[in-house]
């Protein structure tokens, strides 16, 4: 059982009947402005479930904080210095609209202690002109950190007793910088042993998201997009009834909506085919979020915090809908297919371990493979280390790059069940020249590799083969 496995979680339950438990997830543009908080704080005071939010950076600060540590290195320190104030000011305007007076002060002295440390970060990478992921991931802590506090103290403010809580105290994790994995065992006895008692006390629990610390207590992240991630282990390990995704788009849609103008929301999916939509493009999602609940069989539901009121897509163990054959359809531009063939590989064996080990390397992620008897096909996302890739497998066989691909993944169940389905779907996609097909061994997908200039021709022809006639 390794340390990120959420089947390490004991058992043991605390305080509150778990039924009586949801975490509220708030993405960055759910706390992009004040107008944004105040809608927020409606949101989960309206919640008569015992809550436990966690929350994004502002909107636009993560992106900030990571140029600012990339931008250290040149030593610019009076740019990096405009900034950080930058970034205090407008959190601190965000305090004097939404905090009340009289807990103003603790608010800003946080806000200010995190800038100042910002500040001496920034500096430090600035003197040694080297950037680590260890220091990558102190400095894009600060963002969470910081608007954790500000919604802890607005949620106070509005009625709702509200206590803010150090994520970094609570989410242990490995040394992965920048994409820590999490170790559950000990992240549920801190979180029950912190967190628990504020739940059974009726006090709401706010919580950066994205941001843990190793054992020793290190600052880590879980990457991009982690703060779902987060959420998702803290209703885990809280044994919760829902974790719901608070964004701004109503739930998953039938296709990209800047493709496909009249995609359709998916009013529910199963865990798989959330993670395949996920992993494959589906922005709305981050493709780890699905795995503690999944172990837990908690359901998560995404809606869109413009619109509360909306039905929003409910993901869990089975199937809830009817309406289709298919889920929805995603997709993944600029890829790189890369081709490598070589006789060797007839009949031997080790010939695919010594190709995987090259792309481990250059920790490189591959999307899609296909083989056959002498060649393999694979799609990259990751194109930074392509010349060192396509040298060292040139060494022991002849390669080929197409840049400027595609990726249009068809997800459904029913794919697994209903052998039709696949000669249906190649069909409808008529004389669209696909360079590579692959089918998951789940059988939950079935994946199209083509020319990035015809994806919207082809996801439009397959969203109206399948959805045309539905009614909106």
């Amino acid at each position: 059982m390794t340390a990120g496995d959420p089947a390490a979680i004991p058992d043991t339950p605390l305080g509150a009947p778990p039924a009586r438990r949801v975490v509220m997830k708030f993405g960055g543009t759910s706390v992009r402005d004040a107008d944004a908080i105040r809608r927020l704080s409606e949101i989960v005071g309206q919640e008569d479930r015992r809550r436990l939010v966690v929350v994004s950076a502002l909107a636009g600060v993560t992106d900030q904080l990571v140029e600012l540590a990339a931008q250290a290195t040149t030593g610019e320190n009076l740019a990096l210095g405009k900034t950080i104030d930058a970034i205090r000011t407008r959190h601190l305007e965000l305090v004097a609209d939404l905090v009340s007076s009289a807990a103003q002060h603790d608010v800003i002295s946080a806000i200010d202690d995190s800038c100042l440390q910002l500040k001496t970060m920034v500096h430090a990478l600035a003197v040694l002109r080297e950037l680590s992921p260890r220091s990558t991931d102190a400095v894009t802590s600060v963002g969470e950190t910081m608007s954790s506090r500000l919604v802890a103290a607005s949620l106070d403010s509005e009625g709702v007793v509200a206590e803010w809580v150090d994520a970094r105290r609570v989410l242990v994790t490995d040394g992965s910088y920048g994409r820590a994995q999490p170790d559950m065992g000990a992240t549920t006895v801190r979180v029950r042993n912190t967190v628990g008692p504020l739940l059974d006390r009726g006090v709401t629990p706010v919580l950066g998201g994205f941001v843990g610390a190793t054992p020793e207590g290190v600052v880590t992240t879980l990457g991009r997009g982690g703060s779902d991630y987060s959420a998702a282990i803290f209703g885990a390990v809280l044994d919760a009834s829902e974790i719901q995704i608070w964004t701004d788009v109503d739930g998953m849609l039938t296709a990209d909506p800047r493709i496909v103008p009249d995609a359709r929301l998916v009013p529910s999916l199963t865990f798989g085919e959330a993670s395949e939509l996920a992993y494959f493009g589906a922005k709305v999602l981050h493709p780890a979020a699905i795995q503690p609940a999944v172990i837990k069989n908690i359901p998560v539901r995404i809606v869109n915090a413009r619109r509360p009121d909306g039905r929003g897509t409910r993901i869990t163990a089975h199937s809830e809908r009817e309406d289709s054959a298919i889920a929805a359809i995603a997709s993944k531009r600029s890829l790189t297919v890369i081709e490598i063939s070589s006789a060797r590989m007839l009949m031997a064996y080790g010939f695919l371990k010594r190709l995987f080990e090259v792309f481990d390397r250059f920790e490189t992620a591959v999307d899609v493979v296909t083989t056959s008897e002498v060649d393999v096909s694979v799609t990259i996302d990751d194109p930074r280390h392509l010349d060192a890739l396509v040298a060292e497998l040139s060494a022991f066989a002849d390669v080929s790059t197409e840049p400027e691909m595609a990726l249009l993944c068809v997800v459904g169940e029913r794919l697994h069940d209903d052998p039709t389905l696949f000669a249906e779907i190649v069909g409808a996609l008529g004389g669209t020249a696909c360079r590579m097909v692959s089918q998951s061994a789940s059988r939950r997908n079935l994946t199209f590799v083509l020319r990035e200039r015809e994806l919207p021709l082809a996801m439009s022809t397959l969203h109206d083969h399948f959805f045309g006639h539905v009614e909106a």
